[in-house]
């Protein structure tokens, strides 16, 4: 969050961060918002100690982009699963960044499945979306090494470097309407190779 609000005042870029939500009051996002001047608020999973329902945590978080006028969500760093409920009003309306080049390596443990399997070459992925893990449109990968003695923080670290690269890159696509659906997924004006490297 902190590297794409840097990327966007600094590149005058054509989309701009005007609200950080968190589910975790102690995220360190909010600290980040904070020093960066940004609109922030954390909606709880929690109320007065009962747990929330999916829905009804949802409904905190929509009552807030409603407030603030919000077209475009961008997950960073946010480890829920969204209802197909939610997904379905902002449809088309919210990204992801995955630390590997999906559909291979979902989940919460990119990194590390990737060291387990062996492979030499991993990166990230920024996609649309949907009511599943990892799984909606994909819009653009960037490619990163995988070194014999990479421990999961050197990749992590390695990885990140493309994600911050990229994420702005592709939030530009959609801010200027180069984002069309099609049946078969997401076509980008002027990027028929969305491998960018």
């Amino acid at each position: 969050m902190e590297a794409l609000v840097r990327a966007q005042r600094s590149k005058k870029l054509p989309h701009q961060t005007v609200l950080v939500i968190s589910n975790k009051p102690d995220a360190y996002g909010l600290v980040r918002a904070e020093e960066l001047n940004l609109d922030h608020a954390v909606v709880e999973q929690t109320h007065n100690g009962t747990q929330l329902s999916r829905e009804e945590h949802e409904a905190g978080v929509m009552e807030l982009l409603q407030l603030h006028d919000i077209e475009l969500v961008v997950l960073a760093g946010y480890m829920r699963l969204l209802s197909s409920s939610f997904v379905k009003r902002l449809e088309h309306r919210i990204v992801n960044i995955h630390p590997s080049l999906l559909p291979n390596f979902p989940g919460a443990h990119a990194h590390r499945d990737v060291l387990n399997s062996g492979v030499t070459v991993t990166g990230c992925t920024v996609h649309f979306v949907d009511e599943g893990m990892d799984t909606g449109a994909r819009l653009a990968q960037a490619i990163a090494p995988v070194f014999a003695d990479d421990t999961e923080a050197s990749l992590a670290h390695r990885v990140k470097v493309e994600e911050h690269r990229l994420y702005p890159e592709v939030l530009s696509w959609i801010a200027t309407g180069r984002v069309r659906f099609m049946n078969q997924g997401v076509e980008v004006e002027g990027a028929e190779d969305r491998l960018v490297c």
